[in-house]
Protein backbone atom coordinates (compact mmCIF):
# COMPACT_ATOMS: atom_id res chain seq x y z
CA UNK A 1 0.00 0.00 0.00
CA UNK A 2 3.06 2.38 0.99
CA UNK A 3 4.56 2.02 -2.51
CA UNK A 4 1.42 2.67 -4.14
CA UNK A 5 0.56 5.69 -2.37
CA UNK A 6 4.44 6.68 -2.98
CA UNK A 7 4.04 5.77 -6.68
CA UNK A 8 0.94 8.00 -7.16
CA UNK A 9 2.42 10.96 -5.47
CA UNK A 10 5.51 10.66 -8.14
CA UNK A 11 3.56 10.26 -10.57
CA UNK A 12 1.66 13.77 -9.84
CA UNK A 13 5.35 15.29 -9.37
CA UNK A 14 5.79 13.95 -13.06
CA UNK A 15 3.02 15.49 -13.96
CA UNK A 16 3.17 18.96 -12.69
CA UNK A 17 6.64 19.21 -14.29
CA UNK A 18 5.49 17.43 -17.60
CA UNK A 19 2.76 20.45 -17.20
CA UNK A 20 4.53 23.05 -16.36
CA UNK A 21 6.82 22.39 -19.69
CA UNK A 22 4.12 21.74 -21.85
CA UNK A 23 1.27 24.40 -20.84
CA UNK A 24 -1.82 23.43 -19.48
CA UNK A 25 -4.84 23.27 -21.57
CA UNK A 26 -7.01 25.67 -19.69
CA UNK A 27 -5.44 29.48 -19.12
CA UNK A 28 -8.35 29.46 -16.53
CA UNK A 29 -9.75 26.76 -14.29
CA UNK A 30 -11.32 24.03 -16.55
CA UNK A 31 -15.00 23.88 -16.78
CA UNK A 32 -17.69 21.99 -15.20
CA UNK A 33 -20.41 21.02 -17.17
CA UNK A 34 -23.85 21.90 -16.56
CA UNK A 35 -25.71 18.60 -15.29
CA UNK A 36 -28.70 17.43 -12.89
CA UNK A 37 -26.48 15.44 -11.12
CA UNK A 38 -22.47 15.09 -10.23
CA UNK A 39 -19.97 13.07 -8.87
CA UNK A 40 -17.76 14.72 -7.06
CA UNK A 41 -15.03 14.30 -4.61
CA UNK A 42 -14.13 15.58 -1.68
CA UNK A 43 -10.89 14.80 -0.10
CA UNK A 44 -10.46 15.43 3.67
CA UNK A 45 -8.02 16.18 5.86
CA UNK A 46 -8.12 13.78 8.80
CA UNK A 47 -11.47 12.46 10.79
CA UNK A 48 -9.77 12.59 14.26
CA UNK A 49 -11.68 15.91 15.92
CA UNK A 50 -15.29 17.28 16.07
CA UNK A 51 -14.45 20.61 13.82
CA UNK A 52 -13.47 17.36 11.15
CA UNK A 53 -16.23 15.30 11.76
CA UNK A 54 -19.00 18.27 11.40
CA UNK A 55 -17.46 19.60 8.19
CA UNK A 56 -17.50 15.97 6.78
CA UNK A 57 -20.98 15.40 8.15
CA UNK A 58 -22.26 18.59 6.65
CA UNK A 59 -20.30 17.07 2.88
CA UNK A 60 -22.04 14.15 2.99
CA UNK A 61 -26.01 15.21 4.11
CA UNK A 62 -25.65 17.97 1.54
CA UNK A 63 -24.52 15.64 -1.32
CA UNK A 64 -27.45 12.75 -0.27
CA UNK A 65 -29.65 16.14 -0.17
CA UNK A 66 -29.45 16.67 -3.91
CA UNK A 67 -28.87 13.20 -4.98
CA UNK A 68 -24.85 13.75 -5.46
CA UNK A 69 -22.37 11.00 -6.04
CA UNK A 70 -19.89 12.27 -3.11
CA UNK A 71 -16.45 10.12 -3.22
CA UNK A 72 -15.05 10.20 0.26
CA UNK A 73 -11.20 10.10 1.14
CA UNK A 74 -9.48 10.45 4.24
CA UNK A 75 -5.85 11.47 4.63
CA UNK A 76 -5.05 10.38 7.91
CA UNK A 77 -3.21 13.44 8.54
CA UNK A 78 -0.91 12.96 5.74
CA UNK A 79 0.01 15.30 2.78
CA UNK A 80 1.33 12.74 0.55
CA UNK A 81 -1.61 10.11 0.99
CA UNK A 82 -4.12 13.67 0.43
CA UNK A 83 -2.04 13.62 -3.12
CA UNK A 84 -2.69 10.62 -4.06
CA UNK A 85 -6.44 10.37 -2.90
CA UNK A 86 -6.84 13.12 -5.25
CA UNK A 87 -4.99 11.43 -7.71
CA UNK A 88 -7.49 8.28 -7.15
CA UNK A 89 -10.37 10.90 -7.93
CA UNK A 90 -9.04 12.11 -11.20
CA UNK A 91 -8.71 8.32 -12.18
CA UNK A 92 -12.55 7.74 -11.29
CA UNK A 93 -13.28 10.55 -13.45
CA UNK A 94 -15.16 12.79 -11.00
CA UNK A 95 -16.62 15.93 -12.14
CA UNK A 96 -15.08 18.11 -9.45
CA UNK A 97 -13.12 17.75 -6.18
CA UNK A 98 -13.69 19.65 -2.76
CA UNK A 99 -10.44 19.74 -1.60
CA UNK A 100 -9.32 20.54 2.22
CA UNK A 101 -5.62 21.00 1.82
CA UNK A 102 -3.27 19.88 4.76
CA UNK A 103 -0.71 21.63 3.79
CA UNK A 104 -0.03 24.67 1.83
CA UNK A 105 2.73 23.44 -0.60
CA UNK A 106 2.27 19.90 -0.92
CA UNK A 107 -0.80 19.80 -2.09
CA UNK A 108 0.12 21.96 -4.99
CA UNK A 109 0.67 19.04 -7.72
CA UNK A 110 -2.63 17.63 -6.75
CA UNK A 111 -4.63 20.70 -8.04
CA UNK A 112 -2.49 20.72 -10.90
CA UNK A 113 -2.97 17.54 -11.91
CA UNK A 114 -6.14 17.50 -11.64
CA UNK A 115 -6.39 21.09 -13.64
CA UNK A 116 -4.80 18.96 -15.92
CA UNK A 117 -6.92 16.36 -16.29
CA UNK A 118 -9.72 19.38 -16.79
CA UNK A 119 -11.22 18.45 -13.65
CA UNK A 120 -11.64 22.03 -11.42
CA UNK A 121 -10.86 21.84 -7.88
CA UNK A 122 -12.40 24.02 -4.92
CA UNK A 123 -10.58 24.37 -1.87
CA UNK A 124 -12.37 24.62 1.36
CA UNK A 125 -10.95 25.74 5.02
CA UNK A 126 -7.88 25.56 4.61
CA UNK A 127 -5.59 27.53 1.24
CA UNK A 128 -2.43 27.14 -0.81
CA UNK A 129 0.68 28.93 -1.42
CA UNK A 130 -0.96 32.09 -3.52
CA UNK A 131 2.69 31.87 -5.22
CA UNK A 132 2.17 28.53 -6.47
CA UNK A 133 -1.03 28.17 -7.50
CA UNK A 134 -3.89 31.13 -8.29
CA UNK A 135 -7.60 31.07 -7.57
CA UNK A 136 -9.36 31.25 -10.93
CA UNK A 137 -6.53 29.95 -12.79
CA UNK A 138 -5.14 26.64 -11.08
CA UNK A 139 -8.60 26.19 -8.71
CA UNK A 140 -11.81 27.90 -8.84
CA UNK A 141 -11.72 29.35 -5.04
CA UNK A 142 -10.92 29.18 -1.25
CA UNK A 143 -14.71 29.08 0.70
CA UNK A 144 -13.48 29.45 4.29
CA UNK A 145 -12.66 31.59 7.43
CA UNK A 146 -10.60 34.93 7.23
CA UNK A 147 -7.67 32.70 9.82
CA UNK A 148 -5.63 36.16 9.85
CA UNK A 149 -8.74 38.11 11.65
CA UNK A 150 -9.83 34.89 13.75
CA UNK A 151 -6.26 35.78 15.70
CA UNK A 152 -6.61 39.20 15.56
CA UNK A 153 -10.13 38.90 17.19
CA UNK A 154 -8.56 36.92 20.03
CA UNK A 155 -5.40 38.75 20.29
CA UNK A 156 -7.74 41.98 20.68
CA UNK A 157 -9.81 40.96 22.90
CA UNK A 158 -6.44 40.23 25.19
CA UNK A 159 -5.76 43.35 24.66
CA UNK A 160 -8.73 44.69 26.24
CA UNK A 161 -10.13 41.95 28.95
CA UNK A 162 -6.29 40.62 30.28
CA UNK A 163 -6.41 42.26 33.66
CA UNK A 164 -2.67 42.34 33.80
CA UNK A 165 -2.20 38.89 32.48
CA UNK A 166 0.23 39.33 29.85
CA UNK A 167 3.09 36.32 29.80
CA UNK A 168 1.43 34.06 26.78
CA UNK A 169 2.23 30.57 25.65
CA UNK A 170 1.28 30.03 22.09
CA UNK A 171 0.17 26.43 21.21
CA UNK A 172 0.37 25.96 16.89
CA UNK A 173 -1.34 24.31 14.84
CA UNK A 174 0.31 22.18 11.89
CA UNK A 175 3.26 23.23 10.76
CA UNK A 176 2.82 24.62 7.56
CA UNK A 177 -0.86 24.88 7.18
CA UNK A 178 -2.82 27.95 6.27
CA UNK A 179 -4.78 28.34 9.98
CA UNK A 180 -1.45 28.00 11.87
CA UNK A 181 0.66 30.29 9.81
CA UNK A 182 -2.63 33.05 9.52
CA UNK A 183 -3.65 32.34 13.36
CA UNK A 184 -0.35 33.06 14.63
CA UNK A 185 0.32 35.89 12.20
CA UNK A 186 -3.31 37.68 12.79
CA UNK A 187 -2.38 37.23 16.58
CA UNK A 188 1.78 38.09 16.90
CA UNK A 189 0.79 41.06 15.09
CA UNK A 190 -1.64 42.78 17.15
CA UNK A 191 0.27 41.73 20.30
CA UNK A 192 3.70 43.08 18.74
CA UNK A 193 1.41 46.60 18.91
CA UNK A 194 1.74 46.04 22.84
CA UNK A 195 5.18 45.79 24.58
CA UNK A 196 3.30 44.91 27.96
CA UNK A 197 2.17 41.62 26.58
CA UNK A 198 5.30 38.94 25.35
CA UNK A 199 5.06 35.52 24.01
CA UNK A 200 7.53 33.70 25.92
CA UNK A 201 7.06 30.69 23.78
CA UNK A 202 5.37 28.96 20.92
CA UNK A 203 5.10 25.92 19.64
CA UNK A 204 3.17 23.43 17.45
CA UNK A 205 0.36 21.09 19.25
CA UNK A 206 -0.43 19.68 15.49
CA UNK A 207 -4.22 21.05 16.49
CA UNK A 208 -4.28 17.75 18.61
CA UNK A 209 -5.67 17.14 21.71
CA UNK A 210 -3.20 15.08 23.84
CA UNK A 211 0.30 16.99 21.90
CA UNK A 212 -1.42 20.05 22.80
CA UNK A 213 -1.60 18.73 26.61
CA UNK A 214 1.65 17.64 25.92
CA UNK A 215 3.56 20.51 24.62
CA UNK A 216 1.19 22.93 27.28
CA UNK A 217 2.81 20.56 30.09
CA UNK A 218 6.59 20.93 28.71
CA UNK A 219 6.34 24.94 28.43
CA UNK A 220 4.20 25.31 31.52
CA UNK A 221 7.15 23.81 33.87
CA UNK A 222 9.86 25.64 31.27
CA UNK A 223 7.79 29.20 31.79
CA UNK A 224 6.05 28.92 35.40
CA UNK A 225 5.04 32.34 34.51
CA UNK A 226 3.01 32.21 31.72
CA UNK A 227 -0.94 33.10 32.46
CA UNK A 228 -2.24 33.08 28.99
CA UNK A 229 -2.22 30.00 26.76
CA UNK A 230 -3.07 30.83 23.57
CA UNK A 231 -4.21 27.78 21.28
CA UNK A 232 -4.72 27.45 17.06
CA UNK A 233 -7.88 25.49 17.93
CA UNK A 234 -10.23 23.51 20.68
CA UNK A 235 -7.93 20.51 21.01
CA UNK A 236 -5.42 22.28 21.83
CA UNK A 237 -7.38 24.39 23.98
CA UNK A 238 -8.66 21.34 25.97
CA UNK A 239 -5.64 19.89 26.46
CA UNK A 240 -4.04 22.96 27.60
CA UNK A 241 -7.26 22.66 30.08
CA UNK A 242 -5.80 19.49 31.66
CA UNK A 243 -2.14 20.85 31.56
CA UNK A 244 -3.22 23.49 33.44
CA UNK A 245 -5.24 21.25 35.89
CA UNK A 246 -2.03 19.06 36.41
CA UNK A 247 0.18 21.77 37.48
CA UNK A 248 -2.08 22.48 40.75
CA UNK A 249 -3.77 25.99 38.78
CA UNK A 250 -7.04 27.03 38.03
CA UNK A 251 -8.29 27.39 33.96
CA UNK A 252 -9.95 31.01 33.58
CA UNK A 253 -8.26 32.14 36.84
CA UNK A 254 -4.66 31.89 36.97
CA UNK A 255 -4.25 31.08 33.27
CA UNK A 256 -6.38 32.31 30.82
CA UNK A 257 -7.21 30.47 27.82
CA UNK A 258 -8.02 31.14 24.38
CA UNK A 259 -9.38 28.91 21.43
CA UNK A 260 -10.36 29.49 17.70
CA UNK A 261 -13.13 26.93 16.39
CA UNK A 262 -15.88 27.37 18.32
CA UNK A 263 -16.78 23.11 18.72
CA UNK A 264 -19.63 22.25 21.59
CA UNK A 265 -17.37 21.32 23.94
CA UNK A 266 -15.10 24.57 24.10
CA UNK A 267 -17.95 26.93 23.97
CA UNK A 268 -19.44 24.79 27.31
CA UNK A 269 -16.01 25.60 29.17
CA UNK A 270 -16.35 29.30 28.21
CA UNK A 271 -20.04 28.92 29.71
CA UNK A 272 -17.74 26.94 32.50
CA UNK A 273 -15.24 29.79 33.03
CA UNK A 274 -12.36 27.68 31.88
CA UNK A 275 -12.11 29.08 28.32
CA UNK A 276 -12.21 32.95 28.38
CA UNK A 277 -13.01 33.58 24.67
CA UNK A 278 -13.47 31.28 21.48
CA UNK A 279 -13.76 32.77 17.97
CA UNK A 280 -15.70 30.85 15.53
CA UNK A 281 -14.40 28.27 12.43
CA UNK A 282 -17.78 27.39 10.98
CA UNK A 283 -17.14 23.91 9.71
CA UNK A 284 -20.48 23.60 8.36
CA UNK A 285 -19.16 23.82 4.78
CA UNK A 286 -21.97 21.94 2.34
CA UNK A 287 -24.37 23.87 1.45
CA UNK A 288 -21.70 26.98 0.21
CA UNK A 289 -19.77 24.50 -1.28
CA UNK A 290 -22.46 22.69 -3.35
CA UNK A 291 -23.98 25.60 -4.44
CA UNK A 292 -20.74 27.85 -5.81
CA UNK A 293 -20.42 24.74 -7.98
CA UNK A 294 -23.50 24.66 -9.04
CA UNK A 295 -23.38 28.74 -9.87
CA UNK A 296 -19.53 27.58 -11.68
CA UNK A 297 -21.21 25.31 -13.67
CA UNK A 298 -24.01 27.58 -14.48
CA UNK A 299 -20.81 30.37 -15.85
CA UNK A 300 -21.32 32.79 -12.78
CA UNK A 301 -18.53 34.42 -11.97
CA UNK A 302 -17.55 32.88 -8.92
CA UNK A 303 -14.58 35.12 -6.20
CA UNK A 304 -11.24 33.96 -5.43
CA UNK A 305 -12.55 33.92 -2.08
CA UNK A 306 -15.40 33.57 -0.18
CA UNK A 307 -15.37 33.87 3.26
CA UNK A 308 -17.54 32.36 5.89
CA UNK A 309 -19.07 34.62 8.55
CA UNK A 310 -17.90 33.52 11.93
CA UNK A 311 -19.15 33.90 15.83
CA UNK A 312 -17.17 35.05 18.71
CA UNK A 313 -17.72 33.46 21.96
CA UNK A 314 -16.87 34.84 25.55
CA UNK A 315 -18.75 34.74 28.50
CA UNK A 316 -21.21 37.62 27.23
CA UNK A 317 -23.34 35.20 25.28
CA UNK A 318 -21.37 31.56 24.80
CA UNK A 319 -24.66 30.35 27.37
CA UNK A 320 -27.17 32.09 25.10
CA UNK A 321 -25.64 30.85 21.79
CA UNK A 322 -24.01 27.25 23.46
CA UNK A 323 -27.46 25.16 21.04
CA UNK A 324 -26.06 27.08 17.83
CA UNK A 325 -22.39 25.77 18.78
CA UNK A 326 -21.40 22.21 16.73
Amino acid sequence: MTMTRRTLLFTSVVGLAATMVAGSAFAAAPPLKKKDTYKVGFAQTESNNPWRLAQTASMQEEAKKRGWQLVYTDAASSAAKQVADVNSMIAQGVDLIFLAPREEKPLIPAIKAAKNAGIPVILLDRNVDASLAKAGEDYVTFIGSNFIEEGQRVADWLVKNANGKTTIIELEGTTGSSPANDRKKGFDDVIAKHPEFKIVASQTGDFARDKGRQVAETLLQAHPDANVIYAHNDEMAMGAISAIEAAGKVPGKDILVLSIDGGKEAVQAVVDGKIAAVVECNPRFGPKAFDTAVAYANGEKIPEKIINPDQFYDASNAKDLLSTAY
